[in-house]
């Protein structure tokens, strides 16, 4: 991915831990962003293992120092709250929302990109603000029945180190002086 985005170009695309650090490099070069300029918006709550992926990557954003991050574990960024904390972003800021999501058993540990908004809660028929200039969506467990359940039972490990991947991609995309 050595090209730079084309915001006209709407695409969805699916990638591995490392192929991430890459995708966040390119938004970087097509918009020449410096972290100051960036709004990482982190969905999600810590009171569920499944859907905590965003909670952590914010903490994990916060503890390195990057200055614009909403949803931590202290603070998350869930369906009870998301329409007033995106009042917060003021404009010019390019916003990555970044978000747990379930996926076919084969994806599972990958992450859906995209260009184009995030539809939080999407996938349990939730109507909420969609989010985002750019996507960031971590595949955590299979689809099914009762995806309230499967994020209530998906493995907390998998998640941790899908944060880890997330964090470690945006430190090498976008680097604090």
């Amino acid at each position: 991915m050595g090209e730079t985005l084309d915001k006209r170009e709407q695409f969805w695309k699916k990638m591995n831990g490392e192929q991430l650090a890459s995708f966040l490099a390119t938004i970087g070069k097509s918009s020449e962003l410096e972290p100051s300029a960036l709004f990482f918006v982190c969905i999600g709550t810590d009171r569920s293992s499944g859907d905590a992926l965003g909670p952590l990557v914010g903490s994990k954003l916060v503890q390195f120092g990057y200055p614009h991050v909403i949803g931590t574990l202290e603070a998350p960024c869930d369906a009870s709250n998301i329409a007033a904390r995106l009042q917060e972003i003021p404009q010019g800021h390019v916003v990555i929302a970044i978000d747990a999501c379930l996926g076919q058993k084969l994806s599972v540990g990958m992450y859906q990109v995209s260009n184009q908004p995030l539809a939080p809660g999407k996938s349990v028929g939730k109507d909420l603000p969609q989010v985002g200039d750019y996507t960031i969506a971590a595949i955590v467990n299979v689809d099914g029945p009762r995806q309230y359940n499967i994020l209530q039972t998906t493995s907390l490990y998998r998640v941790m180190n899908m944060a880890d991947e997330v964090v470690k991609a945006i430190r090498h995309a976008f680097p604090l002086a």
